[in-house]
């Protein structure tokens, strides 16, 4: 078991260079991980198949107006994260 089983990562800039990193190293860890991206949908799809090649979990995700209140309905995710961690990928 890893230090992140069971939880959520979102890792904005995931498409390349250190926050590629980040997400592939929380995904080792036990992470299932949303892959942010701005513009690069093609470096945030080789993040995602990477993980998921290694038996990780993840998706990409288009973003990058973070002054905009997030909605959840948006997500494919079961819940928000909560302060306990719960909550999770559909």
């Amino acid at each position: 078991m890893g230090i992140s089983d069971g939880k959520v990562a979102l890792v904005t800039g995931a498409s390349k260079g250190i926050g590629a990193g980040i997400a592939k190293g929380l995904a080792a860890a036990g992470a299932a991980v949303v892959v942010n991206y701005a513009s690069s949908k093609e470096g945030a799809n080789r993040v995602v198949s990477e993980i998921i090649a290694h038996g990780g979990k993840a998706f990409a995700a288009q973003g990058n107006n973070v002054s905009s209140t997030p909605t959840w309905e948006t997500l494919p995710v079961e819940q928000p994260p909560s302060a306990t961690g719960k909550g999770g990928l559909r």
